[in-house]
C-alpha cells in the first residue's frame, strides 16, 4: 500500500498506529519505570507530550493526513490549528545552575581556598563537607576529562568525581597523561579577560574601521548628498593611502598568496607582488609614497584563497551547530565548518556567551564564523576586532536569518532590501579583514519575488569571496522545497565567484543532483542534524543502514564532547543534556534505510509511526519529548527535579 502524500514510504510491516507505537515502548518495560498510574502512562503517549509540530501543522498546503483529519477537500485548516512558524516561542527555560541549590566556591575547586575570588561577600559554599552533604550523586565511575587529559579541572564538583578523588577529597592527577597535552591548544578563539576589559571600557582601537566609517560621511564626488545616504563607490574609499580596486575579489587576478600559518606576513608583504603566469598585474593604485602601514596591510588580491571547490560545508546552525556537534560532523567527513550566528553588538560588548560561539576545535581545519548585524559601523568594527583577536579562515555575513527578532531590526534577510547599508557593510568588512569574506543569502524576502540574482553581481563587485544561496525565501521558511533551478541560474550569474547551494539535501542522490546544477559546492544544514553520517554517505556514494547501537555510540561521543566543552559539573552536565535534547528533536526524523520501501528518504516527508527492528531503534524514532529525555538519561543520568524541556525548533517542514 502506497504511503499518503507527504508521508515517508515505510514498509507496511513496520508501520504502526500511535497507540500501538507507545504501547510497544511501554511493554518493553523501559518506557516508564516509575510506577505511575495507568492514566498517566496513557498521557505519555498522547499528544500532550509530543512537540507542537506533531499536534498541528502550519497551513493547508498538503501537510499530511494526520494534520488534515476532519478537514474536507479544498477546505482550509482552522485558524486555531495554525502554529507560529519556526520556533516555539515563550518556551520554559531553566538555567543549569538552578538545578544545584548549594554550589562550591570556584576558589575551593581550584585549590585556592585560602583566598576567595569574590571576597567576604561570597555567596558560595567554602566548607567541603557541607557541600558534599548536598551534592547530587555521581553519574558514573568514569570521567571523560580525567581519562582524556589526566586531570579534571572540576575536581570535587565533577559529577563523575569518584574516578579522580583520593583521600580527603584530593583531586588525583595522572602526570604522564597531562604531559602529553602540555602546551597544546585544543580549543582556540577564547575570550581573554584583558580583551573583555578593553571592550567593556571601550578602549579597543578600531583604527581601520573608523577611517572607513569617516569616508562614508564624505560627500559623493558626483552628488551633493553624503556617502552615508548613497553608499560609497570603491573609488571614494581612500583608506591607508591607496584606493580599493573596483573589481570584486572574485574578479581580481591572483597576485601574492600569503604563506601558511606561522609565517611572517610582513616579510611576505615586503616581497614584490609578482603576478601568476598568464594573469594581469595586481590592480593596486597608490597615492604618494607607500607607508609601512600599506606594506603590512593585505590588499584584496593578497588574501588567502579558500580552496573550496566541491567541498561539503556544514551550515552555521543556531543552537544545534555547537562545537561538540561540529566535531561529530567533522569526524564523518564535513570539509568546512562554521560557528553559530553571533550578534556583532554582543561581541563588541565582550559578552562571554556570544564569544563562546566563535570557539574553534583543533580538528576544524577550514573554519569560519558567522556575524549578524544591521549597520556598517557595528559590523565593520566587529570584523576588525575578530581580525585582530581570533583564528579563522573566513568570516560570513548572515543575510539569510528569517526570524522576526533579527529581521525587524534590519538584520538577516532584511539586508536584502537595504542595498545601501548592505553595500557599506560588505565593503567595510572586506577592507578590514585579512581573510576572505563570504555571504549567505536567501532567494528573497517575499515568496514569489526572487531578488538574489540581482544582488549576487553586486556582492562580487563589493568584494565578497563566496556566496551561499538557500533556495527558499524568508516567507517560505521550510514549507516549500528548495528551488534548485533558481540556484543553478544564480550560479551562472555569480561566476567566477564561487556559489554554494543549500536546501533539502538528505542523501547522496540529492547531493549529486545539486552538484549537477553548476554550484561550486553544497552546504548541508537540516540533513546533517537528521543524520550527521550524511557526509560519509556522500563521499562514499552509498546508503548507510546504520544500526541503532551505532547511532547510540554517536550520542555517547556527543555527550563526551559536551562534557569536555561545557564541563563535567552539574552545570556542564545539564548544558550538555539541553543541547543533546535539541539535537534529538531532529534526529528522531531519521528513518532507517532498512525500513523504507524505496530510497532515498526525502527531507520534507514526515516519518509515520513505525516500530523499528529493536527497542532502541523504536525509541529513537519517537517524537515524544519524554522519550528524548529517556535517551538523555541513558547517557547523563536522571534529570533534575522539576526538569522541563520544549525544543526550540519546530518540525514544521513536512509537505
Amino acid at each position: 500500500m502506497a504511503a499518503a502524500a507527504g508521508v515517508a514510504p515505510v514498509q507496511a510491516r513496520f508501520v504502526a498506529s500511535r497507540e500501538r507505537f507507545h504501547a510497544y515502548l511501554r511493554a518493553s518495560g523501559q518506557h516508564r519505570d516509575d510506577g505511575e498510574a495507568e492514566e498517566e502512562e496513557e498521557e505519555a503517549g498522547s499528544e500532550q507530550s509530543e512537540p507542537p509540530a506533531k499536534r498541528g501543522r502550519l497551513s493547508e498546503h498538503g501537510l499530511g493526513a494526520e494534520s488534515q483529519e476532519g478537514v474536507g477537500e479544498g477546505e482550509k485548516v482552522p485558524a486555531e490549528r495554525k502554529r507560529a512558524r519556526g520556533q516555539n516561542k515563550s518556551r520554559p527555560c531553566m538555567k543549569p545552575n538552578h538545578y544545584e541549590k548549594s554550589r562550591l566556591c570556584p576558589s575551593v575547586t581550584q585549590g585556592c581556598a585560602d583566598k576567595c575570588y569574590f571576597g567576604p561577600r561570597c555567596r558560595f559554599l567554602h566548607d567541603i563537607s557541607e557541600y558534599m552533604a548536598t551534592k547530587p550523586p555521581d553519574l558514573g565511575h568514569s570521567c571523560v576529562l580525567f581519562e582524556t587529559f589526566g586531570k579534571c579541572l572540576y575536581g570535587i564538583t565533577c559529577r563523575f568525581a569518584k574516578a579522580h578523588l583520593g583521600d580527603g577529597y584530593q583531586n588525583i592527577i595522572n602526570t604522564d597523561l597531562t604531559k602529553q597535552w602540555e602546551g597544546k591548544s585544543l580549543v582556540r578563539n577564547n575570550l581573554s579577560k584583558d580583551l573583555q576589559h578593553q571592550l567593556r571600557k571601550k578602549k579597543f582601537s578600531f583604527k581601520k574601521a573608523d577611517e572607513y566609517l569617516r569616508s562614508l560621511a564624505k560627500p559623493h564626488k558626483n552628488s551633493g548628498k553624503g556617502g552615508k545616504a548613497l553608499g560609497c563607490s570603491a573609488e571614494d574609499l581612500e583608506v591607508s593611502n591607496y584606493t580599493m580596486p573596483q573589481e570584486g575579489l572574485g574578479d581580481a587576478p591572483e597576485c601574492l598568496v600569503l604563506p601558511d600559518e606561522g609565517g611572517d606576513p610582513k616579510q611576505a608583504a615586503l616581497q614584490s607582488p609578482v603576478p601568476i603566469e598568464g594573469e594581469g598585474e595586481c590592480p593596486i593604485k597608490t597615492a604618494g609614497l607607500v607607508t609601512d602601514e600599506d606594506i603590512v596591510k593585505l590588499r584584496p588580491c593578497e588574501k588567502k584563497k579558500l580552496e573550496i571547490q566541491g567541498k561539503l560545508y556544514l551550515a552555521p546552525l543556531t543552537t544545534c551547530g555547537n562545537l561538540p556537534f561540529r566535531r561529530i560532523c567533522k569526524r564523518f567527513g564535513a570539509d568546512i565548518t562554521c560557528g553559530e550566528m553571533a550578534v556583532c553588538t554582543n561581541l563588541l560588548q565582550g559578552q562571554s556567551s556570544e564569544w563562546a560561539l566563535l570557539k574553534r576545535h583543533h580538528t576544524e581545519d577550514v573554519f569560519g564564523v558567522q556575524l549578524e548585524g544591521a549597520f556598517p559601523d557595528t559590523m565593520t568594527k566587529c570584523a576588525e576586532l575578530l581580525n585582530q583577536t581570533i583564528d579563522v579562515d573566513f568570516v560570513d555575513i548572515n543575510v539569510g536569518c528569517p526570524i522576526d527578532l533579527v529581521y525587524k531590526k534590519g538584520g538577516g534577510c532584511a539586508l536584502m532590501t537595504r542595498t545601501n547599508k548592505f553595500e557599506q557593510i560588505v565593503r567595510g568588512m572586506n577592507l578590514v579583514l585579512d581573510v576572505p569574506l563570504t555571504v549567505k543569502i536567501r532567494t528573497g524576502v517575499q515568496e514569489k519575488i526572487n531578488v538574489a540574482h540581482k544582488i549576487i553581481p553586486k556582492l562580487r563587485e563589493w568584494g565578497a569571496s563566496m556566496v551561499t544561496l538557500h533556495g527558499r525565501s524568508r516567507e517560505q521558511r521550510y514549507t516549500r522545497v528548495a528551488d534548485w533551478d533558481y540556484i543553478a541560474e544564480c550560479a551562472k550569474i555569480a561566476s567566477p565567484m564561487p556559489l554554494f547551494g543549500n536546501g533539502d539535501i538528505l542523501s547522496f542522490e540529492d547531493a549529486n543532483q545539486a552538484m549537477q546544477m553548476g554550484v561550486s559546492g553544497i552546504m548541508i544544514a537540516r540533513g546533517a542534524l537528521i543524520k550527521p553520517w550524511l557526509f560519509t554517505e556522500i563521499k562514499e556514494q552509498r546508503h548507510w543502514d546504520i544500526s541503532s547501537s551505532e547511532r547510540f555510540d554517536i550520542l555517547k561521543d556527543f555527550t563526551n564532547y559536551g562534557l569536555e566543552h561545557w564541563g563535567s559539573d552539574t552545570q556542564g552536565v545539564e548544558k550538555t543534556r539541553k543541547f543533546l535534547l535539541e539535537w534529538l528533536s531532529f534526529l528522531c526524523r531519521y528513518i532507517p534505510v532498512g525500513l523504507l520501501e524505496h530510497l532515498p528518504q526525502k527531507i520534507n516527508e514526515r516519518p509515520p509511526y513505525y516500530i523499528g527492528r529493536d527497542y532502541l531503534e523504536t525509541l529513537m524514532a519517537s517524537q515524544n519529548v519524554d522519550d528524548w529525555i529517556k535517551i538523555s538519561e541513558l547517557l547523563l543520568g536522571p534529570v533534575p527535579t522539576n526538569f522541563t524541556f520544549l525544543p526550540k525548533h519546530k518540525a514544521n517542514s513536512y509537505r
